[in-house]
């Protein structure tokens, strides 16, 4: 007999802001106490010195985390010119200095070469694995690091403040697995210098915004009153860049058992439609009840039918 899964059945999305000196980790962990909740996850690492917007998933929110983790994010930051540490942030060891600051123009000049798709090298300290092992562990025992740069892509980036010769302030938009102290790091080089983050904060990951946010101490106080759940966003709120169509409730228990269902009535034409504009890509969407209104699958859709790929049992 399969052992009952401890704590309660919470399903949706919280909105934390994180504060500095916790991990993601301890923060997901934290969150999952306070709605003692059966299972949580999160939609993108935070540095333990980063603050901001960290979106963590319970339930069945947690299948869609691949989704929300693709999602372009947005950071405000402080650049600190004329030291680079082992860390490339605030919190490492320096390891060299260089009496050269970059004026703001040789700043915004430089910028447009880290525009879209270029490739990046992680930093040492970071969640990438080497060989099975994390190269943040692999660094804190004095290993040397070999890490290769891999795509990255970077939508926007702006300079919001240059309050004296070192430091700026940057405000930037990226894509998945984008590593702003990498960026600072690479940036300092191309003007001649070296640097690192001296702060850092997400303001936005993918359709969570900092209106949507809440405090750790905030959230403990809803959690005492018992009014923590009024925190939490459906399930869907992190798949609003994914199309949605409804489906009948005979074909919603077919793609409920991990059939495929076949395109009809209204969502042939829409369907159709969106075959036409993904080429050989086999679309993705959400199916949602008619009858209810709430998610059914993400399904893909292929030859004439949906096929599900994450069901959703709510």
């Amino acid at each position: 007999m399969a052992r009952k899964p401890k704590g309660e059945k919470i399903d949706g999305w919280l909105i934390l802001d994180k504060p500095a000196g916790l991990t993601s980790s301890d923060c997901v962990n934290r969150a999952r106490r306070l709605f003692n909740a059966q299972k949580a996850g999160h939609a993108g690492t935070l540095d333990p010195m980063a603050t901001g917007i960290l979106a963590i998933a319970f339930g069945e929110a947690t299948k869609t985390v691949a989704y929300a983790m693709d999602a372009l994010k947005t950071y405000r930051f402080t650049a600190v010119w004329g030291a680079a540490t082992d860390t490339d942030d605030a919190e490492g060891r320096t390891i060299e200095t260089s009496d050269v600051r970059p004026a703001r123009e040789a700043v915004l000049a430089a910028l447009p070469a880290f525009l879209g798709w270029t490739r990046q090298t992680p930093p040492a300290y970071s969640a990438v694995k080497v060989d099975g092992e994390r190269a943040y562990d692999l660094a804190r025992e004095g290993e040397a690091v070999d890490l290769k740069s891999r795509p990255a892509y970077i939508e926007r980036i702006e300079v919001l403040d240059t309050p004296d010769a070192d430091h700026t302030v940057f405000e930037m938009t990226t894509g998945k697995g984008v590593y702003v102290r990498a960026f600072v790091r690479d940036l300092a080089r191309r003007l001649g210098t070296v640097g690192h983050v001296g702060t850092l904060r997400r303001t936005r990951s993918g359709a969570f915004g900092e209106d949507r946010a809440i405090s750790l101490e905030a959230l403990s106080e809803l959690a005492y009153s018992g009014a923590a759940e009024k925190q939490l966003h459906p399930v869907e709120t992190a798949l609003d860049d994914i199309p949605a169509l409804a489906i009948g409730e005979a074909d919603a228990a077919r793609i409920r058992s991990g059939q495929a269902a076949p395109v009809r009535g209204p969502a042939f034409a829409m369907a159709e439609a969106m075959l036409k504009d993904a080429g050989e890509t086999p679309p993705v969407l959400l199916l949602t009840s008619q009858q209810s209104g709430r998610p059914v699958a993400m399904a893909e859709l292929k030859l004439g039918a949906f096929h599900p790929l994450r069901v959703f049992n709510l």
